[in-house]
Formats: structure tokens, sequence, C-alpha cells
């Protein structure tokens, strides 16, 4: 038998793993349930991507400027409802029902915002596919969790990176001419097609390896922290609507939105994560951070390079390809190190790199620099998250009892969702307040969010090994 430590001073029996076998996630065990894994993370990838190009066209053409930000602050606040939900349904039942479920909502919410002729209609659509698409993240935590060796996990989450390489390379251009052949709805109707046969392979693999992802139906369905999320979900949203509002009542709504979020989330993770306790704690509200201050940055992007620079949507949308190849690239080469680099260490040289990405990008906005430099400096930021992001999970998981896998991993990806609609929210809230200037307040905004994790990145080791090394 093995022991994983939980909490300091707490440790929680697993069964004994299997040996590694050579080849990794591809490994003959593993291949299939691998394969169709990386299927639903390639296809989660090119939508993210066609999305975010394609968004100032849709703002445009359903007159929704105003309701820019919002529209990516929507789903990733639905997403921290969906989230907790597949904790739940997954600690109780395994991961096959909530798989189902999530991608049948996934294609309803494309359908509506495909289909749909004005702003309000849209956000709608983005709300169902929110609450979907972030919820097939937490199955898919609790599989590799249950069914891989540790010793591999690290390269399972880098496959996941990796699944990202070819929609950040043709995705943001694909999307682009999509839009200015056809029309941007056919963006979202074209993922359609390709989402259901993907959710469909996961099916007999998972079928294969169904009494180690069996969930316990012992455990309850917590009620309570379904209605904590609404609320968090609804704080979040306040908060990106509040800058609709007129003077002072902008900053009144917003001051209690965020009271609201820090006290709505707490039930909905581990104990100490808003304090930055060492350990599991710190590394959910790390993820949560460092996901704030790089989706904050990367919605805009591609909306300075067709305002300022008069780039296409293909062009414009080809600055987030660099990012996703070196994503990729990072997650790859951390997967390569192995323990040679901590966890800890990981999170601190990605996020010392990540705040000096994104210091280059706000000095770009800020002086009209070339756009080619903020190109290489978001292609540093993607590598700075990839080495850095499969060491959260990796952290978590190994960290976890068997019977908190779907609440920590919900936790997990909740931080994330939540730092993004966050970010989004107080950068679209600041750039409303100053006058004439235009992106430079966004990034400024991620910068300061940024620096916040190069303070914090040390407490992601565990009091145990942090006492260790004193």
């Amino acid at each position: 038998m093995s022991e994983s430590t939980t909490e300091p001073g707490q440790t929680t029996t697993e069964p004994e793993r299997p040996a590694v076998p050579r080849g990794g996630p591809l490994a003959l065990p593993y291949r299939w349930l691998s394969i169709g894994m990386f299927s639903l993370i390639f296809l989660a990838a090119f939508e993210a991507m066609a999305v975010t190009t394609v968004m100032p066209l849709v703002a445009r053409d359903l007159d929704g400027v105003a309701l820019f930000a919002l529209a990516f602050a929507v789903p990733l606040a639905a997403g921290i409802i969906g989230m907790v939900l597949a904790g739940n349904w997954t600690d109780r039942s395994g991961p096959l029902p909530s798989l189902i479920t999530s991608a049948v909502l996934f294609v309803v919410g494309l359908l509506i915002a495909g289909t749909a002729v004005n702003m309000e209609v849209f956000i709608i659509g983005r709300f169902v596919h929110g609450l979907s698409g972030a919820a097939v993240i937490v199955p898919l935590y609790v599989i590799v969790a249950r069914v891989y060796p540790e010793a591999i996990r690290a390269r399972v989450f880098a496959g996941f990176a990796a699944a990202w390489v070819i929609p950040s390379i043709i995705g943001p251009a694909l999307a682009g001419l999509v839009a200015e052949s056809l029309s941007w709805h056919w963006v979202f109707l074209g993922v359609i097609a390709l989402v259901v046969p993907a959710a469909a392979m996961m099916v007999p693999p998972i079928l294969r390896v169904r009494d180690q992802v069996r969930g316990d139906p012992t455990v309850p369905w917590s009620l309570g922290r379904v209605g904590w999320s609404v609320l968090t979900a609804a704080a979040a949203l306040a908060l990106s609507l509040s800058k609709e509002l007129d003077e002072p009542w902008r900053w009144v709504i917003a001051v209690v939105a965020v009271a609201l979020v820090v006290v709505a989330v707490r039930p909905l993770m581990p104990a100490g994560t808003l304090r930055a306790a060492r350990g599991l704690p710190a590394t959910v509200l790390l993820r949560l951070i460092v996901a704030g201050a790089f989706f904050g940055s990367e919605i805009y992007l591609p909306f300075l390079f067709i305002e300022r620079y008069e780039f296409s949507p293909s062009l414009a949308g080809a600055v987030l390809t660099g990012a996703g190849v070196s994503w990729a690239a990072a997650s790859w080469l951390q997967g390569r190190l192995g323990d040679r680099v901590s966890n800890t260490q990981s999170v601190q040289i990605g996020a010392a790199l990540l705040a000096l990405s994104l210091v280059v990008v706000l000095l770009v906005a800020g002086f009209t620099l070339s756009p080619v430099i903020a190109f290489v400096a978001w292609t540093f930021a993607g590598g700075a998250m990839g080495f850095m992001y499969p060491r959260f999970s990796v952290a978590v998981l190994s960290l976890s009892p068997v019977s908190s896998q779907g609440f920590n991993s919900a936790a997990l990806s909740i931080g994330e969702s939540l730092g993004a609609s966050v970010a989004l929210a107080l950068t679209a809230l600041v750039a409303s307040a100053v006058v004439g200037g235009a992106f430079t307040a966004e990034f400024a905004v991620s910068v300061a969010i940024a620096v916040v994790a190069v303070v914090l990145a040390s407490r992601v080791r565990p009091r145990d090994e942090a006492s260790a090394r004193s």
C-alpha cells in the first residue's frame, strides 16, 4: 500500500499503482482513453481560440461592443456553477454521466450562440456553453487521478497542453477566414459536427476502467455548495456589469460584488485558500491569480491589433498562435523534467516570466510600439503558463484523498474561471474610469495581478516540505 499526504499530519491510503509502462500516456493500457481525452481538449481549445478571434466581429455585428467583456465573463461565471455540479456528481457517480451531459449542453450552447440575432441571445448561448464547457474538465481530472500512475500524470497534463498546439496554429486564422468569407455564425455552428463523435469516443475506454473510476453513492448531494456557486457566479457578473452604472454607484456595486465573491467562494474551496495557506490551498489560489492575469489580457490582444493596428481578424488572431505553441512546448518540457524541478519551482519560474511578459505587452499598448514586440512577449507568456499550469493539477491531485478528488479538481477549475471572470470585470471597470487610456488600463490591471502571483508563488510548497528545507 502507498500513502499520499492530504494535510500536514494526515495521510490517506491508496491502492498500489501498477508499474509505469513504456510509452507514458500512450502506452497500451491508457492509449484510447488518452486519445479520447486529448480529443475533447483539442475541440475545447479550437473553440476557445476561435471565439477570442471573432468576438470583435460579433460585438460589432450585434451592436454589443459595450457588452464585449460581459460576453467573456458570462461563460466563466456559469462555469463556476457547472464545475460544482460536476464535482459533486463525479464523486457520487463517476465521470461518465457528467461527461455526457456536458457534451449535450455544449452543443446546445453553441447552437444558441451560432444562431443569435442580438447580443442578449448570444450571451445566453455563452452561458449554456460555459456551464457545460467548464464542467467537462472536472471528470477528466478525476480520470487522470484514478487511472494513471502518479509518475506520468504530469505528462498527461502536458498532453492536454499539446492538444492546444494545432488549434493555436490554425484556429485563429481559420476562424478569421470563416468569419470573413461566410459569417462568424459558422465559427460556432461548425464545431457542433465535431463535438458529438469526440464525446462518443470517450464512452468505450471509460467503460473499460469503470471499476477504477466508480463513484461513491454515499457522497451526498451538496445543495449548499450549489447555492454558494450560484451566488459566486451572480456576484462575478454583478462586478462585470457595474461599469455600466453612473458614479458613484459603479464603485459601490463593485465593492459589494467583490465582498460577495469572497464570502460565497469559501465553501467551494479547500480550507485556507483565501489566506494562501501553504500547500493545496495556496496552489488553488495561485491558479486563480495567474488565470486572471493571463486570460484577462488575452481577450484584448486581438482587439488591440484590430482597432489600433488595423489588422484583419485572421492576422490579429495569429498573436494567439505563438502563445499556444509555447504553452504546449513548455508543458512538454516540465513533464520531461519531472522531479528535477519541483512543483513550487515551476510555479515560481512561470509566475515571474508571466509578469515580465505582461509588462512588455503593457509597454506596447502604452507607447504604441511595434505589434511584433507584443507577439514575442505573448509567446513568452504562453510558455510561462505552460511551465507552471500542469504542476497545479499534479500538486492538487497528489494532496487529495480519493473521496475529495472531484471537489478539489472542481475547486482548481473554479479558481481558473473565477480568476479570469473577476479579472475581466476589473479591467473593464478600471478602463471605464480612465480617460484616454484605451487598452493601457486593461493590461495594467493584468500586470498588477501577475505581481501578486510572483509574491505568493513560494507558498505552493507544502508546510512539511517547507519545514524540511528550512
